[in-house]
Parts: C-alpha cells; sequence; structure tokens
C-alpha cells in the first residue's frame, strides 16, 4: 500500500480542473506576494527617472493638447458640447491604462525568469500584479480629470459615481491582452516587438481623440465595435460628459462580448502553457 503524500509531509500540487481552471482559493493565500509584486513593479517603472511620477501627468496632458490641436482645432470634429480637452482626456485615462501596463505585463514573464524557476507560486500572479500597479496612474489621471473639469467648467453628474466599474472593465481587457502575450513572449519573442507596434496603431483604431460615432460611416459600425476599448472608452465619457455621450449600446454590448471572449480564451491558454514556463523562459 502505497503512503500517503500528506502524512509524509510532501505537498501534492495538482491542476485545477475546469474550462478556465483557476484556482482563485490559491490566488487568495498568495495575496500576500501579489501586493509585494504589484508594489516592486510600481516603483521600477519610475526607477532612475529625473521626473518620476511627473511622467503620469506629463504624457496625457501633452497627448490631450496634441489632440485637441489636430482633432478638435484641424479636422473640428464635433464635440457635443463639451470642451475637447475633457473629450480627449477621458478617452486617454483608460486608454494610458491599457497600453502603459500592457507594454509591461507582455515581458512580465520573461523579466520574471528567476523567480519563475525556482519557486512554485501561481504565475497568474505575475501578469495580474503589473496590470494592477496601473491603478497607481490612473488614480493620479482621475486626479488632474478633476482639476481639468473644475477648469473647464465641466459638472461633477451622479454616473461619475460608475466610473470605477468602467475601470474595472479597463483592468480585465487590459489583464485579457497581458495574459496573452505575456504567455506568448515566453515561446516567442518578437511579441516584445508586435506589442509596441499594437499600441501606436491602437491608439489611432480606438476612439481615443474624438467621437466614433461621428467619424465612423454607420455600415462600419458593428466592425468598429469588435474593439473592446470601445465600450470601456464610451462608459468613461458617458460618467464624465453627460447624457449627450451616451453609449450605442447594440455596439457597446457587442464591444463587451468581445472583452469577456478575450478575457475567458486569455486564462485558458495562459493557463495550458504555464507548466512550461519554467523549462523555456
Amino acid at each position: 500500500m502505497s503512503a500517503d503524500p500528506a502524512a509524509l509531509g510532501e505537498r501534492v500540487i495538482r491542476p485545477q480542473r475546469g474550462m478556465i481552471s483557476v484556482n482563485f482559493a490559491e490566488l487568495w493565500r498568495y495575496r500576500e506576494l501579489f501586493g509585494f509584486l504589484a508594489w516592486r513593479d510600481i516603483l521600477l517603472r519610475y526607477k532612475q527617472t529625473y521626473l518620476g511620477v511627473t511622467w503620469v501627468v506629463l504624457q496625457p496632458v501633452l497627448t490631450m493638447l496634441v489632440f485637441t490641436v489636430l482633432f478638435g482645432r484641424f479636422a473640428k470634429f464635433p464635440s457635443h458640447g463639451a470642451p475637447y480637452e475633457i473629450l480627449t482626456f477621458a478617452g486617454l485615462l483608460p486608454w494610458q491604462f491599457f497600453a502603459n501596463t500592457l507594454a509591461e505585463s507582455s515581458n512580465s514573464m520573461v523579466a520574471s525568469a528567476r523567480i519563475i524557476s525556482r519557486v512554485y507560486f501561481p504565475r497568474l500572479i505575475i501578469p495580474a500584479s503589473v496590470v494592477c500597479s496601473g491603478f497607481v496612474e490612473a488614480g493620479i489621471s482621475f486626479i488632474v480629470l478633476l482639476i481639468l473639469m473644475l477648469i473647464f467648467g465641466v459638472a461633477v453628474r451622479i454616473q461619475l459615481l460608475l466610473l470605477p466599474v468602467f475601470l474595472l472593465m479597463t483592468f480585465f481587457v487590459t489583464f485579457a491582452a497581458g495574459a496573452w502575450f505575456s504567455a506568448l513572449n515566453v515561446k516567442y519573442r518578437d511579441v516584445r516587438y508586435i506589442v509596441p507596434f499594437i499600441t501606436r496603431l491602437g491608439m489611432y483604431v480606438t476612439p481615443v481623440g474624438f467621437v466614433w460615432t461621428d467619424v465612423v460611416p454607420e455600415r462600419w459600425w458593428m466592425w468598429f465595435c469588435l474593439n473592446p476599448l470601445v465600450a470601456v472608452i464610451d462608459g468613461f465619457r458617458w460618467c464624465i460628459l453627460g447624457p449627450q455621450f451616451t453609449p450605442y449600446w447594440p455596439g457597446f454590448a457587442l464591444s463587451l462580448g468581445v472583452g469577456l471572449v478575450l478575457l475567458v480564451t486569455g486564462l485558458v491558454y495562459f493557463r495550458n502553457t504555464e507548466k512550461t514556463f519554467a523549462d523555456i523562459v
């Protein structure tokens, strides 16, 4: 009769069953490691930078000014009565969260090669902690947004209370993309060159500096809403600027559905490939 591993003081690690097979109880047990890694990512992001977290303010503000001049002054895109600066910043807030944290999370598994090859812990913690570190930047950007709203005389509406819901949506879309690219980057190092290209191109196919229903022909609306960030940005603008920016609900639902599919498939792919990370990273 074989001895019980538990009686021998051994710990047996078995894969979680199910389609996604994420062991949330195990993730909770490693919450302290999760917090440590998130704090480490925050510190490393601005280590040895002269301006430090000032970049969190400068990047969206300067981009806002460029978009306001190009789209609001030269192209004269409609702003539906809202200050174009606020319209743009409301789109930049979730976009900056997505772009900055995706760049970090896609390389997170390779950057953590030493700890992955030596110690067991849920590997999903690594990209998730990187994405969570983006909430610090989002919080600072939100304070800047409130200051801009005060400067341009934009009223604070009750819908603003729903903004955390859309910020959480931003987290899940970013985490889904981060899970995909971080797992792919372990095996295919070309990913580190592909992700910057995606974020550069993505800014112009995502309605950051314009209201997409005014620019995109109606026959292409549902195709445009295959971008999961469309629902997020529409939600942000609706919360910040009011009912004149009510989302196009069929497209909103489609965009939200694409984000959910991206999340589920990202978790499935990550869990199916993580057993090989320590061998090839």
